[in-house]
C-alpha cells in the first residue's frame, strides 16, 4: 500500500512540474521572450522542482551530488527512450505524437522503479 501512495504521489510531482514547465514557458513567450528561451526557462525550472519535490516528498531522502547525477542520467535515459517511442511511431505511422503519448506511461514507471531502486538508495 505504501508503494502505491509513493507512486500516486511521484505522479502528482510528475504534473505539478509539467505544468511549472509549460507555465512558465507561457508566462515568458506572452512577456515577449524567445520561445526557444521561454522552452528551455520552463524545462530547466520544471526539472529542478521535480528533482527537489522527489528528493524530499517522494522518497523523503536527503540532497546529495551522487543522486543529483544519478536523476540527471535517468532524465537522459527517459529523453532516449521518448525519442524512440516517437520516432518509431513516426516511422510506422507517421503519428510522432501517438508515440510520445505512449512513452509516458513507460517513462513514468521507468522514473518511479529507478528513482525508488538506483537514485535515492
Amino acid at each position: 500500500m505504501i508503494a502505491v501512495r509513493q507512486f500516486a504521489i511521484y505522479l502528482g510531482v510528475g504534473i505539478t512540474c509539467a505544468l511549472i514547465d509549460i507555465g512558465l514557458m507561457q508566462l515568458l513567450t506572452w512577456l515577449g521572450v524567445h520561445y526557444m528561451v521561454a522552452t528551455t526557462a520552463g524545462f530547466g525550472a520544471g526539472l529542478v522542482v521535480n528533482f527537489l519535490l522527489h528528493t524530499h516528498v517522494t522518497f523523503s531522502a536527503s540532497y546529495s551530488h551522487g543522486a543529483l547525477l544519478r536523476y540527471l542520467v535517468v532524465v537522459l535515459a527517459n529523453y532516449a527512450l521518448t525519442l524512440a517511442a516517437v520516432s518509431v511511431f513516426h516511422a510506422w505511422l507517421d503519428m510522432a505524437l501517438l508515440g510520445k503519448i505512449l512513452s509516458l506511461p513507460l517513462v513514468a514507471i521507468n522514473g518511479y522503479l529507478l528513482g525508488k531502486h538506483w537514485i535515492y538508495r
